[in-house]
């Protein structure tokens, strides 16, 4: 009886999002649209757009359909009338952007920060400084916000709004939720930066509740993520998509965890530059790539390998998941030319054949800015999950 319970009142979650997400994209749109649309009936859809218009996310507009029949009155969003605060936190940056119901970036402002005032406490205070900072050159008034998201690195105790652990900030057990809510009086809510970068790519391109998106991501670390439906999966303990500590070889390098054989082992950039440098002198990725091109065989082994064990990856993502669309983003690939097809070629090489041509790869559409987007959504998709209540 639980479970059912859970069920309904997952499936109302999903409801919601999905008929805000089809007015959002397709709008104007007539309530008879929707139904056609979602597969829902005229009935729960109708019940849907009257609670988004009760709670001022949707509204009827003075236009009309055209077509046979009677005349059905359009339904727009207006994509301002509330903000969420999304922030990126990474090893020595804080990025902090007011986003619109439309997922658009209205202002932003980024700082950098020294080694030394990057703990828990001290990433607060910049980040409410640069919220404060944004408030003031854009006021928008207390009835516009609906909260603040936040996407770092690492494990998260989401319903505690804690990092659990973050290599790349070296924090542990840190309540970063509550460090931010006492210097700005808004909601706070975290997540994995991975987990919120799916999110939105995945709200970017698709309209629906059945797909299964899963992003990949390979730079300074590994990672993964997948979005069943609307859903961030999160697994047990919110731990899902660490890819990167998937044991490759039980007695090959040492791994910052502390164990061997981790995939990031093998194909971050960090990886690749310890095993250039064995060879000659390499500062970074764009020399790397810069000596493979001008023709030398052991840099072309070395990146050759890297996009070997990101196809690998990647099937072994489609085998456990089958999903039908794969982003591929992180520094590795975004960053440098020829990497995001050198990877495909791979891929077709060493995918399982029953699946073959059943998914797609794409790269991110929103790129650096996604962070900031998808902890944003958070903040959208928890008031969804409260029930539309949108007060703070």
């Amino acid at each position: 009886m639980l479970l059912e319970k859970h069920d309904r009142e997952l499936m109302k979650k999903n409801n919601r999002m999905l008929v805000f997400d089809m007015i959002l994209k397709c709008r104007p749109i007539s309530r008879a649209e929707i139904a056609k649309k979602t597969g829902m009936s005229a009935a729960s859809a109708g019940r849907i757009v009257a609670d988004l218009i009760e709670f001022g996310l949707v509204k009827e507009t003075e236009q009309y359909s055209s077509g046979v029949g009677r005349k059905a009155t359009m339904l727009d969003i207006d994509v301002d009338a509330f903000i969420a605060i999304g922030i990126h936190v990474d090893r020595n940056v804080v990025k902090v952007g007011l986003v619109n119901l439309d997922g658009q970036i209205i202002a932003e402002e980024k700082r950098h920060m020294r080694k030394e005032e990057s703990g828990p406490s001290a990433v607060a205070d910049h980040a409410a400084d640069l919220v404060r900072r944004l408030l003031a050159r854009h006021p928008l008034g207390s009835s516009k916000l609906i909260g603040v998201g936040v996407g770092l690195p690492g494990i998260m105790n989401t319903a505690e709004g804690t990092v659990v652990f973050s290599a790349q900030l070296e924090w542990r057990n840190a309540r970063f939720a509550k460090e931010l809510e006492a210097r700005l009086h808004l909601p706070v809510v975290l997540d994995n930066d991975l987990k919120v970068k799916a999110l939105a790519e995945s709200a970017a391109r698709s309209i629906g509740t059945e797909g299964t998106t899963a992003l990949v991501s390979i730079g300074s670390g590994v990672g993964s993520a997948l979005i069943i439906g609307q859903q961030i999966y999160r697994g047990a303990n919110n731990f899902a998509g660490e890819i990167g500590h998937s044991t490759v070889d039980p007695n090959g390098r040492l791994c910052e965890c502390g164990k061997r054989g981790c995939l990031q082992t093998y194909i971050t950039d960090l990886a690749m530059l310890q095993e250039a440098n064995q060879v000659k002198p390499v500062s970074d990725m764009n020399e790397l790539l810069e000596m493979m091109r001008s023709g030398e065989h052991w840099a072309r082994n070395i990146i050759e390998r890297a996009c070997t064990y990101a196809a690998v990856t990647i099937n072994n993502v489609v085998c456990v998941y089958n999903p039908d669309t794969i982003i591929l983003t992180g520094e590795f690939i975004e960053d440098h030319a020829g990497i995001f097809e050198m990877i495909q070629q791979k891929l077709a090489e060493l995918v399982w054949g029953p699946f073959g041509g059943t998914f797609q790869v794409v790269r991110s559409q929103l790129r650096d800015k996604s962070v900031m987007i998808g902890a944003a959504r958070l903040v959208l998709q928890q008031r969804f999950d409260q029930g539309l209540d949108i007060s703070i």
